[in-house]
């Protein structure tokens, strides 16, 4: 059974398509990186594996379980890192995992363990007797991710996750992440840096107006694109240049 499903997922916005009959599987411990031009449908799709936004048609199942049939047990497995997540600023980071660690319904015996060592984890155990409030960009995508795992997700769901961070934060946010793929979780991430894409992720979706045009390794990539031993970027400018938007439905 694929962790991951998507089965014709459709969305609509007025009359505009914005993500247009996606199917997709991914299994324990893939790693996929969504890239595509500005306004592709990258953010929408991951709401709507998130389960924020409500496809128009298709499904999305999470180990099995269907979003639109049962949200509550679908989600639970899941964890979602927005551009920029919004935090809870007049707490502290042990006050705010131990909070969403409640929203989940972790005891405080299993949560705060786990805090603790995210904390260390990430870097920011020195900063635990400071309000979130005065952290930086940096720290504050370092602290939702935090947030994120405190649950012991395994589908984790991240919108340009590192946007905004040094080389330090960053080189910390791909460890943890590969880390986490090899203890068999599963990542999908959207970003628009083609490099990350291309050094991070074993699987690559491009998409174009709403569609997944194509996707793989990067080495089927670049065969279906004909740029063999070209980089990611060699790809993603051949495929975009030649993607047709999909025509809008008549009626």
């Amino acid at each position: 059974m694929s962790l991951l499903t998507l089965e014709d997922a459709t969305i609509r916005f007025g009359g505009l398509i914005a993500v247009n009959k996606v199917s997709l599987k991914l299994n324990q411990g893939d790693l996929f990186g969504l890239i595509g031009p500005n306004g592709a449908g990258k953010t929408t799709s991951i709401r709507m594996i998130a389960g924020l936004l409500r496809p128009d048609a298709g499904d999305i199942l999470v180990h099995g379980v269907s979003l639109l049939r049962d949200a509550a047990s679908a989600k639970r497995p899941l964890a979602y890192v927005p551009d920029d997540p919004v935090l809870y600023g007049k707490l502290r980071p042990l006050e705010y995992l131990e909070f969403v660690a409640a929203l989940w319904g972790l005891r405080e015996a299993t949560a705060q363990p786990r805090a603790e060592e995210l904390l260390q984890t990430l870097g920011l155990w020195e900063k635990r007797d400071e309000y979130i409030e005065g952290f930086s960009r940096g720290m504050k995508q370092k602290m939702a991710l935090a947030g994120a795992l405190i649950h012991a997700p395994t589908l984790m769901l991240l919108d340009e996750p590192l946007t905004g961070l040094d080389a330090s934060a960053a080189r910390l946010v791909k460890d943890l992440l590969n880390d986490f793929v090899r203890q068999g979780g599963t990542v999908v991430l959207t970003t628009h840096i083609l490099d990350v894409a291309e050094r991070m992720a074993a699987r690559i979706g491009i998409v174009q107006a709403g569609r997944l045009v194509m996707e793989g390794t990067l080495d089927e990539l670049r065969a279906r694109a004909g740029q063999s031993g070209g980089s990611l970027e060699d790809v993603f400018l051949a495929v975009t240049s030649a993607a047709t938007p999909p025509a809008l439905p008549t009626s």
